[in-house]
């Protein structure tokens, strides 16, 4: 045998053996892939619709905040599956109290949802969903108002499609004078994202809206501006620095007007139960949250606002919010 062929025959049988001793090697792991996995990293997720833009961002300036209200909310379930939602409010300005109670009841096999809402202005709400039913990823929806002391009807027909890449939105609003349209769509790709909103009065004949959005969006930040009417524009950055750190900055400038608002603001989870968040905006005016869960299905919501302008002032509001959930 010549010496090419014994070192051929040598580096097949070396190459062989490594590949034997990785394969029996307990230290390398291996993840098998399904199917339905390897299909979803091809697919774009489904783009959120034209509200949910820069949705982050808002949640971040909005969300464990509730100035100068004492707030209660009250969410139970029955055994038969019908869910109750109470909340109720006082403002310490005015002193007045507001509040609503809603029921919801889902037949998850039909795709139906049954809704029906009260609130204290004596006004009445009803809701009926279907979803998936049609078509998969539609949702209509029927939503009537009534109230018994003035005689006030009000009706809307939403429509909702989404998909991958797309999701599409239409309501009607009915009214004597004429239906007014609500129109929406957004696509998305590669984490882009593109959404037209508009509104158009069938009383008068015009456009009553006309806004357009643009966006970013991976899994730890996220980039939003838009324009509405032609006339104000607006953007929103959203950042998740750390597992524990989420922070957000958001800008808005109105045409004709040489004033820009901007806002700064930030959520720290100090543990699993507890989180603080911060905000202030260009009028120096500073809003601080703590939110905490006192035990599962019971939360509380401390909160405050700080005019920086006029500390001595006064015209500081505080608030108070009680969640409970069984």
């Amino acid at each position: 045998m010549s010496g090419a062929l014994r070192k051929k025959q040598s580096h097949f049988h070396s190459s062989r053996q490594t590949q034997i001793n990785k394969a029996q090697d307990p230290t390398i792991k291996y993840k098998a892939i399904s199917y339905d996995e390897v299909q979803m990293l091809h697919t774009m997720a489904v783009p959120p619709s034209y509200a949910d833009l820069g949705k982050s961002a808002k949640d971040i300036f909005n969300k464990g905040y509730g100035f100068g209200l004492v707030k209660l909310d009250v969410k139970t379930k029955s055994a038969s599956g019908v869910e109750f939602k109470t909340s109720g409010s006082s403002n310490t300005d005015t002193s007045k109290v507001a509040g609503t109670l809603e029921t919801k009841y889902k037949r998850s096999e039909y795709g139906l949802t049954f809704t029906e809402k009260w609130n204290t202005d004596n006004t009445l709400g009803t809701e009926i969903t279907v979803e998936d039913q049609i078509a998969k990823g539609l949702k209509l929806t029927f939503d009537t108002t009534f109230s018994p002391n003035t005689g006030k009807k009000s009706g809307k027909v939403k429509t909702a499609y989404k998909r991958e890449y797309v999701n599409l939105g239409c309501d009607v609003d009915f009214d004597f004078a004429g239906p007014t349209i609500h129109g929406a769509a957004v696509v998305g790709y590669e984490g882009w994202l593109a959404g037209y909103q508009m509104s158009f009065d069938t009383a008068k004949s015009k456009m009553t809206q006309n806004n357009f959005a643009v966006g970013y969006k991976t899994g730890d930040f996220q980039l939003h501006t838009n324009v509405n009417d032609g006339a104000e524009f607006g953007g929103s950055i959203y950042q998740k620095v750390s597992d524990k750190l989420e922070t957000a900055v958001n800008l808005a400038w109105t045409a004709g007007s040489n004033s820009t608002r901007f806002g700064i603001a930030a959520k720290y989870q100090l543990d699993k139960d507890a989180s603080i968040s911060a905000k202030v905006n260009n009028n120096s005016l500073v809003g601080v949250g703590y939110t905490q869960t006192l035990r599962p299905g019971v939360k509380l919501t401390l909160s405050g606002l700080i005019d920086g302008k006029n500390i001595n002032a006064g015209g500081h509001k505080l608030g108070l919010g009680l969640e409970l959930e069984a």
